[in-house]
């Protein structure tokens, strides 16, 4: 129903209320104008007034208020409505805009996959300032959602792109080349791998198959030694037989996906980094080396599906890395992508390290360790690494100690250490 006051010469009137009174401030006047002559003689007898105002004149709520009861029996903000529109509350709704906003990104900043592997700050930074997606939080949350799930799946074991994105994301599409998602992700991948942003496409296919994505089912391996498997599988024959040699083994992502008969123990496996520590071992226990898995640096796809594999049996594991920059990454990765937990990692293990090898190579861009708030400033204070081949020996110490009685009866030599 039409109200009585909505008359085209007081619309000015009307439209210039409406805008403040929807800013959510504390309002007492309103100018408005410019108006036209009829415009202020209906203004003038609104009011009561005994001249005509001028052209820009500025309207007192109160007095307004006082007219409008006694013309209609209903106050300025009743009548504006009704003519104009509900009044808003821009004040509110951008308090509400700005909460909405904050909240997405402390979400974002503390998502489990995020605090997991504190190289990934250096993504988020960026992306909480590129701001949301088209204006809308929800559009933005539901991307980033998608692309922690994606990470959250990485390394992945040498399936095809379009694979992956359907068993993590149900859309084979969701990672092509050149999408949001996609582009996000890769950025992802470059923080915390410590690379360039790629720009070609050959870049960007290189750093999917770095996480996993279309591997060389045979050139993809992992180094293992020591494992001793039940069944009567090709691969479970095969890695018992080397082991009773005293030889090392690369098993490739093709066996570990069809390996036949293979029955991991539940049998503690060491981890580490490098691929001398194994070596060391090797020569140092022969037949009697205890289970490894060396990660050869990042693990790749075959490193996961093994590590996987163990844990299915209940096989504890304990990861061992360099102290340096790239070093706490890895194990944080390591962490964030396994169940393993650390093997002398900490703070206090790194500065007795560093007492007897404080010449070490450069630490490197250095992070956050999850696991212990104080290492990652100790290794900054010093600068320099301790890199695994410095601990060889404490290493080797504790292995030993995993040797049945027959076998270290014929290892000589060893170091005394307490196993971590």
């Amino acid at each position: 129903m039409t109200h009585a006051l909505d008359r085209p010469e007081l619309a000015p009137l009307w439209q210039a209320l409406h805008a403040r009174l929807s800013a959510g401030q504390p309002v007492t006047r309103v100018r408005i104008g410019p108006l036209d002559e009829a415009a202020r003689s209906a203004l003038a007898d609104l009011l009561g007034l005994d001249r005509l105002p001028g052209p820009q004149p500025t309207v007192a709520l109160a007095r307004l208020d006082e007219a409008l009861v006694d013309s209609c029996g209903q106050d300025t903000r009743s009548v504006v409505a009704a003519i104009a529109g509900p009044l808003g509350d821009r004040t509110a709704e951008r308090a509400s805009v700005a909460a909405e906003r904050a909240a997405l990104w402390e979400w974002f900043a503390t998502h489990p996959v995020v605090l997991a592997q504190p190289a990934l700050d250096a993504w988020v930074g960026p992306v909480r300032r590129a701001g949301v997606i088209g204006g809308s939080v929800t559009a933005t949350r539901r991307t980033l959602d998608d692309a922690l799930h994606v990470l959250a799946g990485l390394p992945a074991c040498g399936e095809p792109l379009p694979v992956f994105a359907t068993r993590i994301l149900d859309d084979s599409h969701a990672l092509d080349d050149g999408t949001r998602l996609s582009s996000l992700v890769l950025r992802a991948l470059s923080a915390l791998y410590g690379t360039a942003a790629p720009e070609t496409a050959a870049d960007r296919r290189a750093l999917w198959s770095r996480a996993g994505l279309a591997d060389d089912a045979l050139s993809t391996t992992v180094l293992t030694a020591g494992l001793r498997p039940a069944g009567r599988g090709p691969v479970a024959g095969a890695l018992t037989a080397l082991s009773a040699a005293g030889h090392a083994t690369h098993l490739t992502l093709a066996q570990l996906r069809d390996p036949g008969d293979l029955r991991f123990p539940p049998t503690a496996v060491h981890l580490t980094e490098n691929p001398s520590i194994p070596a060391l071992a090797l020569q140092r226990f022969g037949p009697a080396c205890p289970p490894l898995v060396c990660t050869s640096g990042w693990p790749n796809s075959a490193v996961i599906l093994l590590l996987d594999r163990l844990a299915e049996a209940g096989a504890p594991l304990r990861y061992h890395g360099d102290f340096d920059g790239e070093g706490l990454r890895i194990a944080a990765h390591v962490l964030a992508r396994s169940t393993a937990t650390l093997w002398r990692m900490s703070t206090s293990d790194f500065l007795a390290a560093h007492a007897h090898a404080p010449s070490g190579p450069a630490a490197g861009r250095i992070t956050a360790a999850p696991w212990d708030a104080e290492l990652a400033p100790a290794l900054a204070a010093r600068g320099t690494a301790v890199l695994e081949e410095h601990v060889a020996e404490d290493l080797l110490a504790d292995l030993a100690r995993l040797c049945t009685d027959r076998q270290i009866g014929s290892i000589q030599g060893l170091p005394a250490s307490n196993s971590r």
